[in-house]
C-alpha cells in the first residue's frame, strides 16, 4: 500500500473531522442522514424502478438503514483511524479507481429528489474525496403521499420535469419554480428534451453552481433559487460566453434579488411615509447651491392613448411646480416592449437622471434590470409586492376609496343589486371588490354585488343595464377634477329609467403628493435610511397620506354626502379601517370577528370574496390577451399562471 494512498487517506480524514466538528458547532448532526429514520411510520411508500442514472454526488444526503454511519461525516468522508479494516479497504477502492476508474454502479433510493445509499458507501467516499461531480447509480424511488404540502407539490412538478430533461441537479421547493425555468429557457411544459440539450443545461448549471459557491452562506439558499433570481436580469444561453469572474461580478450585483427571492417573506410593505426630519441650517444652505435632482418619469404609453400616464404626469407637474429649480424632470414614452424599455432607460440615465420613476407594473423587469446595471441611480416602479431590493415599488391603497364608494352605492341603490366591474384579477384588486361590498351593507344590509369582470370577452356594462341594474362600480377617476365622467363611464354611478348616467363619485389618484413626499426624502438624506436588510421596499399609501382620495359630484343628495364624508374623514385620520368588522366569506368561513386589522399582506393578497359579493376570480386562459401581461405580473393566482416564455436554450 503506498504513502501516497495512506496520506490521501489522512487528508480525507482531516477534511471529514473538520466537517464533523462544524456540524456540531451548528447543531447539526454530523453523520449522514438515514433514510429509514426520516420515513419514521413511512416505510411502506410506493417504489419506483427508475434504473441506471447518473446521480450528482452534491445530491447524495444519506444512507438507506443505520449501518456504519458513523464511520463517515455528513458528505461520506472517512472518519475512522488510519489502519483500521475501514480505512485499509478505502485506500484499497482509491487505488484502483486512480487505475481504471469506479465502474460499478452503487444502489441506492431516492427521496424527495436526495439519494439515499444502500450499497456503494465507500465508493461515494472516493469520488467526494476526488471531487468527482456524478456517479452511476441504480436507483429506486420512493413516491411521497400527494399532498397539498408545498414541498411535496413541488416534487411532483420535478417528476414531470425529470420526465421530459433527465436532470436531476435541479431540486426546487416551491410550486411553479419548475415552470418558471422552463419559461425562462424558452421551454414549453410537457416539452421532451434531447440527450445533448440535457448535457448542455448540466454543464451550464455547473459553470453557474462553481459561482455561487463562493457566495453560499447560512441563510440556506438554495443554487437553483438563485439561478432563478439570476435569470430575471440575464439569459440563460449567456452562461456560454461569460467568464468565472464576470459571472461572480454579476451574481455579487445580484445578490440582494437572490437572498429577498428565496426568502418566505421578501417584501416589506410600507403603508405611510417615513417621517422628515426637520431642515438645519446647514441643511437650506446646501440645498440653495446644490445641483438639481434629476427625476425621470417612464411611461409604457403616451398622454394621448392612456389616461393613466396623464394622471401620473400631472403628478410630475406638482413635483416641478412645488419643488422649483431643485428639480430638473424629463418625461419618456413609449417604453411598450422590453427592448424599447431598455433603450429608454439606457437613455435616462445617459441624460443624467438621478431617480428613475417608471410607472407600469409592466415595466418592473426592464427597471430591475436597469438597477443593476446603473448601481448609482434610484429607481421606483408603479407596482404592488415587487421582491426586487434594486428597486422599489408604490402603489396606493384604493380599497379605502372603494369603501366610500360603496357606501354610496348602497344608500342610492333603489333596489338590492348593486353591479361592480372589476378590472383584472390583481394584487389589491379583490380588497376593493371587498371593501366596497362592505361599504354597501352598511348602508343597505341586504345589498348583493354582482361582479362582472372588463378582461374578459363581452360587455359588462351593458350586460348589467340590460338585466336592470341602476347603480353600478366602473373604472376608476385616474386624475381629480375629470368633469367629463359620464362620458366615459368612470367611478360609481346611476341610470335612469331612461338610460342616462348620473356620475356619483369615484375613487382618485393624487400621484404629485406621491412624487413630491418621494423626492423630498431624497433631497433631506432620508431615503437612503428607509431600505430594509435584505428586503424588497414597497410603499404602499392610502388616504392618510394622501396619495389616493374621493371625489364627490353635486349628483349626491346631502345625506350621502355627508356619510360619505364622515367615513372619507375617518379613512384619512386612520380611525376607520373597512376591515376591522365581522367578516363571512363566500364559502361561509368568517374570515374576521370583529375583532382584528388584517396586515397589509393579508390584504393586498386577499384570494376570496365577501358573502354578498356574486361572482369568481376568473382564471388566466379566460382573461382577454391585452390584459394577461399584467394579471401574469401581479396576478392573484401567479402560481398558477404560465410564464411567459422568454429565450431559447
Amino acid at each position: 500500500m503506498s504513502s501516497t494512498l495512506l496520506e490521501d487517506y489522512s487528508r480525507a480524514q482531516r477534511m471529514a473531522q473538520k466537517e464533523y466538528r462544524q456540524a456540531l458547532s451548528q447543531g447539526k448532526d454530523p453523520y449522514p442522514a438515514v433514510l429509514d429514520t426520516l420515513l419514521g411510520d413511512e416505510q411502506s411508500l410506493p417504489v419506483q424502478e427508475v434504473g441506471l442514472v447518473e446521480v450528482p454526488l452534491e445530491r447524495i444526503v444519506g444512507t438507506k438503514s443505520q449501518g456504519r454511519i458513523s464511520a463517515f461525516s455528513r458528505s461520506f468522508l472517512p472518519l475512522l483511524e488510519p489502519g483500521c479494516e475501514f480505512a485499509n479497504k478505502w485506500v484499497s477502492l482509491l487505488g484502483s479507481h486512480l487505475d481504471e476508474g469506479i465502474r460499478d454502479p452503487i444502489l441506492c433510493y431516492e427521496y424527495l429528489g436526495d439519494f439515499y445509499v444502500q450499497e456503494g458507501n465507500k465508493r461515494v467516499s472516493i469520488l467526494r474525496y476526488v471531487g468527482a461531480v456524478s456517479i452511476t447509480a441504480n436507483v429506486k424511488r420512493l413516491l411521497p403521499k400527494k399532498t397539498e404540502e408545498p414541498r411535496i407539490r413541488a416534487y411532483y412538478e420535478f417528476l414531470d420535469f425529470y420526465r421530459n430533461t433527465k436532470i436531476y441537479q435541479v431540486q426546487f421547493r416551491r410550486p411553479g419554480d419548475y415552470q418558471l425555468l422552463l419559461a425562462k429557457l424558452g421551454r414549453e411544459p410537457g416539452e421532451v428534451w434531447t440527450k445533448e440539450e440535457s448535457a448542455q443545461f448540466r454543464a451550464y448549471y455547473r459553470y453557474f453552481l462553481d459561482a455561487f459557491a463562493q457566495f453560499r452562506d447560512s441563510s440556506g439558499l438554495r443554487p437553483e433559487q438563485a439561478l432563478l433570481s439570476w435569470l430575471e436580469v440575464y439569459p440563460f444561453r449567456s452562461l456560454g460566453s461569460m467568464s468565472q469572474r464576470e459571472l461572480k461580478k454579476t451574481l455579487e450585483s445580484l445578490w440582494g434579488e437572490v437572498k429577498a427571492l428565496a426568502s418566505d417573506e421578501p417584501v416589506e410593505v410600507r403603508t405611510v411615509p417615513a417621517g422628515e426630519k426637520p431642515a438645519t441650517v446647514l441643511d437650506r444652505i446646501i440645498a440653495l447651491t446644490a445641483e438639481p435632482l434629476k427625476v425621470a418619469f417612464v411611461h409604457y404609453l403616451d398622454l394621448d392613448t392612456s389616461t393613466w400616464a396623464t394622471g401620473h404626469d400631472l403628478g410630475r407637474q406638482q413635483l416641478e411646480q412645488n419643488l422649483g429649480s431643485r428639480v430638473k424632470v424629463r418625461s419618456y414614452f413609449h417604453a411598450d416592449d422590453a427592448e424599447k424599455a431598455a433603450a429608454i432607460l439606457d437613455r435616462a440615465v445617459a441624460d443624467g437622471a438621478n431617480v428613475v420613476f417608471t410607472t407600469s407594473p409592466q415595466l418592473s423587469r426592464p427597471t430591475l434590470r436597469a438597477a443593476v446595471k446603473y448601481p448609482g441611480v434610484r429607481f421606483l416602479n408603479c407596482s404592488v409586492d415587487t421582491p426586487y431590493p434594486s428597486i422599489r415599488s408604490y402603489y396606493s391603497r384604493v380599497y379605502e376609496a372603494k369603501f366610500v364608494t360603496g357606501a354610496i352605492a348602497g344608500a342610492m341603490s333603489k333596489g338590492d343589486t348593486i353591479g361592480y366591474i372589476g378590472s383584472s384579477p390583481i394584487l389589491g384588486v379583490i380588497a376593493s371588490i371587498n371593501a366596497f361590498a362592505l361599504g354597501a351593507v352598511m348602508t343597505n344590509p341586504k345589498a348583493r354585488i354582482d361582479l362582472r369582470w372588463s378582461c374578459l370577452p363581452g360587455t359588462p356594462l351593458l350586460d348589467l343595464q340590460h338585466e336592470g341594474i341602476r347603480v353600478i362600480s366602473n373604472r376608476d377617476v385616474p386624475v381629480k377634477d375629470q368633469l367629463h365622467w359620464s362620458f366615459c363611464n368612470y367611478g360609481t354611478y346611476t341610470f335612469d329609467d331612461e338610460g342616462n348616467l348620473q356620475a356619483l363619485a369615484s375613487p382618485v389618484w393624487l400621484w404629485g403628493n406621491f412624487y413630491e413626499k418621494v423626492v423630498r426624502s431624497i433631497l433631506s438624506g432620508t431615503w437612503d435610511k428607509q431600505k430594509p436588510a435584505a428586503k424588497a421596499l414597497n410603499y404602499w399609501w392610502g388616504m392618510d397620506s394622501g396619495v389616493i382620495d374621493v371625489e364627490f359630484t353635486k349628483n349626491l343628495p346631502d345625506g350621502v354626502r355627508t356619510l360619505a364624508e364622515t367615513l372619507r374623514q375617518g379613512l384619512k385620520s386612520g380611525t376607520l379601517d373597512p376591515f376591522r368588522r365581522r367578516i363571512i366569506a363566500q364559502d361561509g368561513a368568517e374570515k374576521n370577528d370583529g375583532s382584528k386589522s388584517f396586515s397589509a399582506e393579508e390584504i393586498l393578497h386577499m384570494d376570496w370574496f365577501c358573502r354578498n359579493v356574486h361572482g369568481e376570480i376568473p382564471e388566466f386562459d379566460e382573461i382577454v390577451p391585452r390584459a394577461q401581461p399584467m394579471v401574469r405580473s401581479l396576478g392573484v393566482y401567479k402560481d398558477r399562471i404560465p410564464p411567459e416564455k422568454e429565450e431559447s436554450v
